[in-house]
């Protein structure tokens, strides 16, 4: 029995400048490149790439162990000394002996202190360590998130870069996803970023949901790649589907501007709203704007203010002012309920986007448009 997929924490990438200048990735990792299809796992859930991540902003992600595989279960069967050792002591063993789904275990269970173990970074990485040096796909990206993190040892950026390629490699989208978003953040250079894009190709074609968002939204900027709204909305769409808010914003956009879909406005406000529920601030200005405007939709100055109202509390640039102005245009009676309905509102994230913001990033969208800024 064994624990998922634990994909590198990036929220903090950007703010580490001195790695996305110190080497050329890809020189340093090698000229091969992960490959570019991979074969889908057909009885593994790929929905919402909530495998289990690893993340010390929030644990509550972590997905439960699966059923133990055919290999655990012939070892407890045969061995006769099962019922004399404790489900530790046996994982344990088993981990010795070289059994990879016991070396995964020990390495959940001492990472996040689950079944009774006390949290031990050390061990965590040392059972890592032992199943990637069997090429599992799953340990090399985990320990790539261990090194990439510092935990359990020392951080090397490089090392994560390494073993993220080999289990990308071997078949394992979150690792490619990771890969991509560090050769994003890395040197700006040509080589990187068609890497990146091949990476999240990869990725996505085994159905992974950050992957299908980004490749996306490249071909929506055509970035590396030649831009084809069509293309991209049939992927962005798909993210909707599983509720990412990121998605259902730039399908709301691609909507109100008849971008590779028919235009329609009232589809677009149906996507903003969707965004904005789960707390989307990006969303929550446009719609204002437009409420405020009155072209594309009913005008409608009440909503306007309650969206602008709590978007000024999550820190949104020009929203108090623009509350302000709206505030002057409604009766006393209207402004103090949009004030009470906007204290009232609590933004409810999809699994899918609370995943995402807290491994990528609250705008990941940003990978690819400050790299954009760069070649221009």
């Amino acid at each position: 029995m064994y624990k998922f997929v634990i994909p590198a924490c990036f929220g903090v990438l950007i703010a580490h400048a001195s790695f996305a200048q110190s080497f050329d990735l890809v020189s340093e990792i090698g000229t091969n490149s992960p490959a570019e299809e991979i074969e889908m796992q057909k009885n593994e859930e790929n929905v919402a790439d909530d495998r289990g991540i690893f993340s010390f902003l929030n644990f509550s992600f972590i997905k439960k162990i699966t059923e133990p595989d055919e290999t655990e279960k012939a070892s407890a069967a045969a061995d006769n000394t099962a019922t004399k050792e404790t489900p530790l002591q046996k994982l344990v063993r088993l981990a010795g002996e070289g059994n990879v789904s016991a070396q995964l275990s020990l390495g959940y269970m001492y990472l996040y202190g689950t079944d009774g173990v006390q949290s031990d970074y050390a061990q965590a990485f040392k059972y890592y360590e032992m199943a990637a040096a069997q090429d599992n796909k799953i340990a090399l990206n985990n320990l790539g998130s261990l090194y990439f993190n510092g935990v359990g040892t020392e951080q090397n950026y490089l090392k994560a870069a390494q073993l993220f390629a080999r289990a990308a490699e071997l078949g394992s989208d979150d690792a490619a996803v990771n890969l991509a978003f560090i050769y994003l953040s890395s040197k700006n250079n040509t080589q990187n970023l068609d890497d990146a894009v091949k990476l999240f190709q990869q990725a996505a074609e085994a159905g992974n949901n950050t992957a299908k968002f980004m490749l996306g939204y490249a071909y929506y900027k055509g970035f590396r790649v030649p831009q084809d709204y069509y293309k991209a909305v049939k992927l962005i769409r798909e993210v909707v589907a599983v509720n990412f808010d990121e998605a259902q914003y730039m399908l709301a956009m691609m909507y109100a501007y008849g971008q590779g879909i028919t235009q329609n406005y009232g589809n677009a406000v149906k996507y903003l709203q969707a965004a904005i529920n789960q707390g989307n601030v990006e969303a929550m200005i446009t719609l204002a704007n437009i409420l405020v405007d009155g072209s594309m939709y009913p005008s409608d100055l009440f909503q306007a203010h309650v969206l602008y109202n709590i978007a000024s509390v999550y820190g949104a640039k020009g929203a108090a002012e623009r509350r302000d102005i709206v505030a002057k245009k409604l009766k006393i009676d209207e402004l103090l309920q949009a004030q009470s309905q906007a204290e009232t509102f609590k933004a409810q994230p999809s699994e899918l986007t609370s995943y995402i913001r807290q491994t990528f990033g609250n705008n990941i969208r940003r990978y690819i448009d400050e790299n954009m800024k760069q070649k221009n």
